[in-house]
């Protein structure tokens, strides 16, 4: 394995690895891609503070997430077509997160499906689901959840239409892949990612196909996901899916103060302070931004998560902080796992863990429950002066 210091080095070799349309569609944004971009430089903008003569031994990463034991405030976000980044690869993503002692989200638009994860792995995930238009598939969809014992629920609520992603369109991404000339003279250059998918038999949407009315193959499945996502979706259709689920419940995809209210009224567990990564609405605040007022509005009654534009350790332990419980990567572990398939997602969560432990202790601080923004220097007027 070569020398791997930061989330950057997976980043190089994943490229190199994995085809072209996969790359681009984990490593893009919607539209002009500014809030893309912003989730990450608006880290940037805050400074930890450096403590000294503070005894930093005994650190400790560990903590909970919805009651959850955790090794570290981090869990793995649903990423659609993780299984098209590597061969079987929800199932490889899954058995690193559970080895490592932090929480995996399988994405309904997985590749491998729940029951694939479920049989791979001895420790309860969490199941994604979007607010789609079908009852009978989402009710079918969370009694399957409940059946592998997924632990918890997370409801995407920022997919009532899709964001356009301009590099997807013109790749025609698709899982399998479709076959053009530019498409396979560049998957031709992806030997090791070629023979991996030759060696599974996973290459559809595996919670989709065969479980949707009437989708059978991937024509099927276009015209199906066409018509499934609900644009007329509210929050008394949230209601409907929290009956539909008694257990543990995260809304993800709030960044407005009075959403994050609706939320904690509909009787979430928890909430994610996120924009999808930046592929939905372009233009809007970065995740780390949009936290603070979603903080000062529901802090103190709901947990607070932080998905969008975490590269390193530093930016979680800068979002725990700013007062967020829980942190999620998405491309971060996407980058090691079309690098190195299941080592490769263990090399992020190792690389992130250090950078956490290490950064806590040169800030004084032992245990993540304690970090504070005594612990960070944030510019004023971080959160920006709207009209």
């Amino acid at each position: 394995m070569p020398t791997i210091t930061n989330i950057n080095d997976l980043k190089r070799i994943y490229e190199n690895r994995v085809p072209r349309m996969f790359y681009d569609y984990a490593e893009s944004g919607s539209w002009t891609e500014q809030t893309f971009r912003e989730n990450t430089t608006d880290f940037d903008q805050i400074r930890l503070r450096q403590r000294v003569a503070i005894d930093m031994t005994g650190r400790s990463t560990a903590g909970q997430m919805i009651g959850q034991d955790v090794s570290m405030p981090v869990a793995l976000a649903p990423v659609g077509l993780t299984g098209m980044q590597h061969a079987d690869g929800e199932i490889k993503a899954a058995r690193a997160a559970e080895n490592f002692g932090v929480p995996y989200t399988l994405s309904t638009m997985s590749i491998c499906s729940i029951e694939d994860v479920a049989e791979h792995t001895t420790k309860p995930f969490w199941m994604q689901v979007y607010t789609l238009r079908d009852d009978d598939f989402m009710r079918r969809l969370f009694d399957r959840a409940k059946d592998a014992k997924c632990s918890a629920a997370v409801i995407t609520v920022d997919l009532q239409l899709l964001g356009q992603r301009h590099k997807d369109l013109k790749n025609g991404l698709s899982a399998p892949p479709k076959l053009t000339v530019k498409s396979v003279s560049n998957m031709m250059t992806k030997v090791r990612w070629g023979l991996g998918m030759l060696g599974t038999k996973r290459r559809f949407f595996g919670n989709i196909v065969g479980h949707a009315s009437g989708v059978t193959d991937p024509s099927s499945l276009t015209t199906w996901t066409a018509q499934a996502f609900d644009q007329s979706l509210d929050w008394d259709r949230i209601r409907e899916f929290r009956k539909m689920w008694d257990g543990p419940l995260i809304i993800k995809g709030i960044l407005d103060a009075e959403d994050a209210k609706q939320a904690l009224n509909v009787g979430a567990d928890a909430i994610i302070v996120s924009n999808h990564g930046g592929r939905q609405l372009d233009c809007a605040l970065s995740a780390i931004k949009s936290l603070p007022a979603i903080m000062d509005a529901v802090g103190d009654k709901i947990e607070v998560h932080l998905d969008s534009g975490i590269r390193s350790g530093q930016d979680v332990l800068k979002a725990l902080s700013m007062g967020a419980k829980g942190t999620y990567i998405g491309r971060a572990y996407i980058y090691g796992l079309g690098a190195m398939g299941e080592a490769g997602v263990t090399k992020s969560l190792e690389v992130i863990h250090k950078e956490l432990e290490t950064s806590m202790g040169l800030c004084g601080v032992r245990k993540v429950d304690d970090l504070s923004r005594d612990n960070l220097l944030v510019p004023e007027g971080f959160e920006g002066r709207w009209a």
